[in-house]
């Protein structure tokens, strides 16, 4: 029997599998939103037809194009989708902030002009239309009043009716209270003026003032009252709704009574989110403008008294400057456009600290 000889072919070793997918380079993205935009500028500005904000929104549209062609052909369909949808994502967060940078960086560039003491520390009494000089002093000081005033009178009347709304109403009574509320939303700010100056200023002024209509802080004051309470009902009333249930029966249980747990443990825990709605109706009531024409007049001169004679704010000192003939006028109103805008930020700030120490010092 003759032995049969098996040979083997000697295999070459085996590859190892890898489950890394084909990606693209990092620098290809880059790449892309690169020549996008220089593509997108000749276009826009090779025919005349826009400026800067055309030349990114086309860019974008080009990348987003380019990204997809480039993803489709090196990691296939699924992976270019997830790549496309990711890029819109953060193109529309770029586009929604534009117009902020823009409005941020004219305000600071065109409102520098006038930052000094004089500025702040003047007013526009005795100031001729070739006069440099002049100062916001006294739109500043009519603004800390109106809107000091109108949050005294707004914040604890808009929290109690919030509170009613959310821990006791029931019925028609709170269906009408936030039909109201919904309603006052929505009022132009001209009507919150008319409505004070038909009712305070040609009305009730008249008995404290000999039988004259008496323009003042006070009444602008309770105009901006009227635009703020809505806000604040509004904000307190979804913050409370917020609190946690198992919060209040919690309390309950350990005997508590009702007002106690509202005061100790509901609206602390809600106090970020209420602050934060007190605030956005600070913000609406500082930029009015009509209310504040209407029943407080205006006026050149510094007046400490918010309840006699005219009174002037920031924002109307603004409208002033601006429609004023005057070449010094419009660095005067840009600079109080920024001095509005940084008051109402320090504020803000001020107020979101104030209720994260508390919140933690408890």
């Amino acid at each position: 029997m003759s032995a049969t000889v098996t040979t083997h072919r000697q295999q070459p070793p085996a590859q190892p599998v890898t489950l890394r997918a084909k990606r693209l380079p990092r620098y290809v993205p880059p790449a892309l939103a690169l020549a996008a935009l220089l593509v997108a500028a000749a276009i826009v500005y090779g025919a005349g037809i826009g400026g800067p904000v055309l030349v990114v929104v086309i860019g974008a549209l080009l990348y987003l194009g380019g990204l997809f062609a480039a993803a489709n052909a090196v990691e296939g369909r699924r992976s270019a989708r997830d790549r496309t949808w990711s890029a819109l994502i953060h193109s529309a967060f770029v586009l929604a902030v534009l117009p902020l940078a823009s409005v941020v960086w004219t305000l600071l560039s065109k409102g520098a002009e006038r930052l000094d003491g004089n500025f702040f520390l003047t007013s526009m009494n005795n100031i001729g239309a070739r006069d440099p000089e002049g100062g916001a002093y006294h739109a500043i000081v009519g603004t800390l009043q109106q809107v000091g005033i109108a949050t005294l009178i707004t914040v604890p009347l808009g929290i109690l009716c919030a509170i009613y709304v959310v821990e006791y109403g029931r019925g028609k009574l709170a269906f009408a209270i936030r039909f109201f509320v919904d309603v006052m939303t929505g009022i132009p700010s001209i009507v919150a003026g008319l409505f004070v100056l038909a009712f305070w200023v040609l009305i009730v002024s008249p008995v404290f003032n000999d039988g004259r209509p008496g323009f003042s802080g006070f009444a602008a004051a309770l105009a901006l009252s009227v635009l703020m309470l809505p806000t604040v009902v509004r904000s307190t009333e979804e913050m409370l709704r917020l609190v946690p249930a198992p919060l209040r029966e919690g309390a309950y249980a350990l005997g508590v009574p009702k007002w106690k747990t509202i005061l100790r443990v509901v609206l602390p825990t809600a106090l970020p989110g209420i602050v934060t709605g007190v605030m956005l109706a600070i913000a609406r009531a500082a930029g009015e403008t009509a209310p504040v024409l209407l029943v407080a007049g205006g006026g050149a001169a510094i007046n400490f008294n918010p309840f006699e004679n005219n009174q002037s704010s920031l924002a109307l000192f603004v409208y002033q400057q601006a429609g004023d003939a005057s070449r010094y006028a419009p660095a005067r109103a840009w600079t109080a456009a920024l001095t509005l805008v940084a008051l109402v930020l320090i504020l803000t700030i001020a107020a979101k600290l104030l209720a994260r120490r508390n919140r933690l010092g408890r």
